[in-house]
């Protein structure tokens, strides 16, 4: 096997070797499943069809850089590319040809997959440019400026605390070494092809992690508009970030925009249906996720298999650790952990408060270390006090029978921090979540805010509950972080191949699909988001 990988290293380091032979050993097919381009094969030809009959001209069409990696959010790019194309515009689809972004590939398969991957997408030129950062020749040595690299480094910190879900790294670590090497070359390429070839706007997905996060900071480096783009648990829409990290969910212009307008009794119904739908675990309208494991039993229920008695509660609702929604969005913790850990102390000091802490749920499908393991920490040699309950992530208990017992939320980035506030429980929002500093919540800048808060909460815990107003405000909010922020997009990442057959690309491109979808398009391209 060493023999093997030795020869491979060899031979990837002669050029042409591995294209050659990935051309006549392998007859123009993939190396593995997790690199297979079959179905973008297969369909390109329908798109090209569809592009050159419906084509129209723009007069202001842009120049669009459109980065991607990994095989499924490659196939979606190449459809987005060739519906840009359709548009007027004229994107150039870059991309790096990995299938795994936690795995060492040695420079001889990476090559054949390289040639791979060129001959699936090269199908579309000249109507989308295609270019593999792989391709393009650096300089002996080159280095990134000072500001960039740092910002590539926090990148590569990011993806290991998302791969491990973790928050500690070490950068000893054969996988941060990894990220940063793949990171690195990769704003190192995007760097030289943006100054020669500097792109109207840059267009990719998340922003935050993995070679995009790079790709993404190089941008940013030089300057240019850039686009962020990434799915939720909604079919037919998209969330997008205007020269921003889409996850960070900045709804600050949403907000600002749409705050004093009230909410119709239409909407009305919509929101608290949603809510509905939430509480009893069931799946709702376009939403392709169930929140909770177990329908609502109801509070008193709830208090019952806790064993909780008439003294107040405080529901501290936790993220999963290593959460892309928690990763760099702590405001005065050094991470949530910390968070976790000096609350856990705090409320052993105070036997006349019951606090509750809610596993999230999705930790049942994680690999990461547990939110139970770190309250197990708080107190070493200690056993939890008897005022403090521990919620696992599978407990046969739905979160928002918490909710209507308690007297105080205690949140990171959750949003469940947002619906215990709709149902009029104060909220201290630990973590920089976009529902933060909008009317609703109490948002400690310090830990001496944070456990005056606390303090103030123990002394009157009952006399906390929100106004009316705020109430309102919550849920007027929740509205238009649900309904409004996403916009409407024909192709959602994981269901784009099925919902072709109800959007195909001639579909989309024509008068009915621009009618639906024409915004969203020029908010892809950077054009101002009006916010109605």
């Amino acid at each position: 096997m060493r023999s093997k990988l030795a020869i491979k290293r060899l031979l990837g380091e002669i050029p042409f070797t591995a294209e050659v032979y990935w051309q006549l050993r392998q007859n123009g097919k993939p190396l593995s499943k997790s690199f297979s381009l079959r179905r973008t094969q297969q369909r390109l030809p329908d798109w090209i069809a569809a592009v050159q009959t419906t084509r129209r001209s723009a007069p202001h069409g842009k120049r669009v850089l459109l980065f991607t990696t990994l095989r499924y959010w490659i196939e979606h790019a190449a459809l987005l590319g060739m519906s840009l194309a359709g548009l007027g515009h004229a994107p150039t689809l870059a991309y790096l040809p990995y299938a795994n972004w936690r795995t060492p590939l040695n420079l001889f398969d990476l090559r054949r997959q390289n040639a791979y991957a060129h001959q699936v997408l090269g199908q579309v030129e000249p109507l989308v440019k295609t270019l593999s950062l792989l391709d393009i020749k650096e300089p002996p040595r080159a280095s990134l400026p000072a500001d960039l690299a740092d910002a590539v480094h926090e990148v590569s910190r990011r993806d290991v605390q998302y791969t491990l879900q973790v928050e500690e790294v070490d950068e000893r670590s054969e996988l941060y070494k990894l990220r940063l090497e793949r990171n690195t070359q990769a704003a190192r390429a995007a760097l030289g092809w943006m100054k020669t070839n500097r792109p109207d706007v840059l267009l990719t997905p998340n922003g935050s992690i993995l070679e995009m996060g790079a790709v993404y900071q190089a941008a940013r480096h030089l300057d240019i508009p850039l686009v962020t783009y990434e799915f939720g648990e909604q079919r037919g829409r998209i969330w997008l970030a205007q020269n921003d990290e889409v996850m960070r969910q900045d709804t600050r212009a949403l907000w600002q925009a749409r705050k004093d307008i009230p909410l119709t009794p239409e909407q009305a119904d919509q929101a608290h249906s949603l809510f509905s739908s939430r509480q009893r675990a069931d799946l709702w309208a376009n939403f392709s996720r169930r929140w909770q494991g177990q329908p609502s039993q109801g509070g008193e229920q709830a208090r019952s298999s806790l064993g909780l008695d008439a003294r107040p509660v405080a529901l501290l609702a936790a993220n999963v650790i290593g959460d892309s929604l928690t990763l760099g969005r702590q405001v005065f913790s050094q991470s949530m952990t910390e968070w976790l850990l000096r609350t856990i102390r705090h409320f052993a000091a105070l036997p006349q408060i019951q606090l509750v802490v809610r596993v999230h749920p999705g930790e049942r499908y994680t690999k990461g270390p547990s939110v139970a393991e770190v309250v197990a920490q708080a107190l070493p040699g200690r056993p939890l006090p008897q005022n403090i309950h521990l919620v696992p992530a599978d407990a046969p208990l739905n979160t928002y029978d918490l909710v209507e017992i308690a007297d105080l939320g205690l949140v990171y980035t959750t949003t469940v921090g947002m619906e215990m506030a709709m149902s009029g429980v104060p909220v201290i929002v630990a973590g920089q979540t976009h529902y933060r500093a909008k009317g609703f919540t109490l948002d400690p800048a310090s830990w001496q805010e944070y456990e005056a808060l606390l303090q103030a909460f123990a002394l009157d815990p009952h006399g906390q509950h929100l106004e009316r107003q705020q109430m309102d405000e919550a849920w007027k909010y929740a509205y238009n972080f649900f309904f409004i922020y996403p916009q409407p997009f024909p192709w959602h990442l994981l269901h784009f191949w099925n919902e072709l057959e109800e959007w195909p690309m001639e579909r989309v491109l024509g008068a009915e699909g621009q009618a639906a979808f024409g915004d969203t398009f020029r908010y892809l391209l950077g054009e101002p988001i009006a916010w109605q």
